[in-house]
């Protein structure tokens, strides 16, 4: 390693060692607090050039969209994934898209690669870290940190099993005794696996299934681990780091087990080695718990980047299939703006479910009743948790979007297109950065057949297309899935030329009643106003433009539709679905 300056070491061995003595303030350590903060920093190979970036710099912009994609969604016979996944983004995302989130590629037991055996290495059915390098070389590229659990099939757990060698301590175990009736989880299945060991029976925790076994952060030894893993993952391109389920990392018995304050001072911990490591390097925390929950781990623009808009989903979805905005609205105006250094990643569909705890005392009981039924209507599964009481509660609606769209709380209905259209546009128009799930942009349908082989609800939203067959679909513009793809990258086109639509660019609501959504954003040089509006109802709604209080002395058109209003007394007439982005800059 680099030799770095004393002042440089100092600093941020000081700040390593404070983050370290909150972690670890109730573990006895065989290490002391100052010694852990410079192995760590070795780990991280970092030199007296790896200076953290400015505070409260936005490592984004208007330009940035991601694609959410399974490594494998795209199969050609005799061809790696990986390899396919790059001819995709070549021919059809090109300058369009800039991001690229590949869902793990790493091998795995279950859960479609969230059960990791080997973080070290990328499935070998998938390609290899070449595959992966050339795609971070042309994308900025995602991945994910699967940070508390991995699988049971791991070395790390054979050796827990076998008591000896790496990973034989790495594993959190309680007692069937303790007090865990607190314990918060997303899942019906037993808390504590119960295991055969050469130390006698011993229970592990497993927060999701017992296949995915939590770790033990308590042993500082994991933390280190996953430090080298970051180092690995920075050393082969990734720039965006996805913390799935973190919030559940820090278990006490006798507590709920989720949001404790060590598992916010680690991903604080992880942040400053990563920015010292990679200026540029993002963090995003994979928090799928109610919404006021979620907004914590931006802490002091000291934690995430960026957090998933979780309760987004739920909320537009039951907008456009009740027709009335008033949820969606008093969410988006109880949201803090996201200040310098921070901001919202936006999503509407992805490998999983539709949440349903997101959306907890934003939507009533009966809202997420009609809005379950419904999801049901349209081919829909239900997953379930076991709540603190212990009552079964729905806890995500598993379908595609483009079916979850296809009617109202009244049915199908011809407007399906047009709905699933509405729904991107109004959240490429949010403050935040847009992620746009693969089958989104594609128009995917349920896959049936996928359910009933896996018996997995999720399976339903993790079609593999055959890449041939589809290029075939694409070619044919009358195509619905060639419609989708070429709608969707049309306005990412126009979004992503706007700097009113920077993710911290300024946002407010607009009130135009319950059947016309609508908010305004503004560029942070405050040159450009775009007032992005949207009829959510399947019947045609008028828009009185002096309802905007538009400057009379600029020039006014619809990004979209390419409409100029040079009368601002005039009225606009908004078919069902339809939106208008009305600009004072159009060029």
């Amino acid at each position: 390693m680099a030799e770095c300056t004393n002042s440089t070491l100092e600093v941020l061995t000081n700040k390593l060692t404070q983050q370290l003595a909150v972690i670890y303030a109730d573990v006895e350590l065989d290490i002391s607090y100052q010694s852990l903060a410079f192995s760590l920093i070795q780990t991280m190979r970092l030199s007296e050039q790896d200076e953290p970036p400015a505070p409260y710099s936005n490592h984004w912009s208007e330009q940035d969209v991601v694609m959410i994609t399974y490594g494998d969604s795209l199969l050609k016979e005799n061809e790696k994934p990986l390899v396919t996944l790059q001819h995709f983004a070549d021919n059809y995302l090109q300058d369009h898209i800039n991001s690229i989130h590949i869902l793990p590629f790493f091998p795995y037991s279950s859960d479609d690669g969230f059960s990791v055996i080997d973080y070290s290495s990328v499935n070998e059915a998938l390609g290899d870290w070449g595959d992966i390098t050339a795609i971070a070389n042309k994308k900025r590229l995602m991945s994910d940190l699967v940070i508390n659990h991995c699988s049971s099939r791991s070395l790390w757990f054979d050796n827990f099993v076998k008591g000896e060698g790496q990973g034989h301590d790495y594993f959190f175990t309680a007692s069937p005794h303790d007090e865990l009736s607190q314990v918060v989880r997303p899942r019906t299945s037993q808390l504590l696996r119960k295991t055969e060991t050469a130390k006698g029976e011993q229970y592990v925790w497993c927060t999701f299934s017992h296949d995915q076994v939590d770790l033990d952060f308590r042993n500082p030894e994991v933390l280190s681990q996953f430090v080298k893993i970051i180092r690995l993952y920075l050393d082969n391109g990734v720039r965006i780091f996805r913390m799935d389920a973190v919030a559940f990392l820090w278990k006490i018995a006798g507590t709920p087990s989720i949001n404790l304050p060590q598992t916010h001072e680690v991903v604080r911990l992880l942040r400053t080695l990563i920015e010292h490591a990679q200026p540029d390097a993002v963090i995003i925390t994979e928090t799928n718990i109610p919404n006021t929950q979620n907004l914590t781990y931006f802490g002091n623009a000291n934690e995430a980047h960026c957090i998933y808009n979780f309760s987004l989903p739920p909320l537009l979805i039951n907008t456009l299939i009740t027709g009335n905005c008033l949820y969606l609205k008093r969410w988006l105006m109880s949201m803090p703006p996201a200040q310098d250094g921070t901001t919202y990643f936006n999503f509407i569909a992805s490998h999983d479910g539709i949440g349903l705890r997101p959306a907890e005392g934003l939507l009533s009981d009966q809202e997420i009743s009609l809005l379950i039924n419904t999801m049901k209507n349209f081919g829909g599964a239900i997953s379930w948790r076991t709540s603190e009481s212990g009552e079964q509660k729905a806890y995500e609606m598993n379908i595609s979007l483009f079916d979850a769209l296809q009617g109202t709380v009244n049915g199908p209905d011809k407007w399906g297109m047009q709905r699933f259209i509405c729904a991107h546009i109004i959240m490429l128009g949010l403050e935040g950065i847009p992620g746009i799930y693969i089958h989104s942009l594609l128009g995917t349908r349920n896959d049936y057949e996928k359910l009933k082989n896996t018996h997995h609800n999720r399976a339903i939203n993790r079609h593999r297309w055959n890449y041939e067959a589809l290029e075939q679909q694409l070619a044919d513009e009358t195509n619905p899935h060639a419609n989708v793809l070429k709608q969707m990258l049309t306005l990412i086109d126009i979004r992503t030329a706007q700097k009113a639509f920077h993710p911290n660019a300024t946002q407010f609501t607009l009130h135009l009643g319950l059947n016309l959504f609508g908010f305004w954003r503004q560029s942070q040089d405050r040159r450009q106003s775009i007032f992005c509006i949207t009829n959510v109802t399947d019947q045609t709604q008028e828009l009185p433009i002096s309802e905007l209080n538009l400057i009379i002395t600029e020039h006014w058109v619809d990004l979209i539709s390419g409409q100029n209003f040079d009368d601002l007394t005039q009225a606009i007439e908004l078919a069902p679905y339809q939106t208008v982005w009305i600009s004072n800059r159009g060029d």
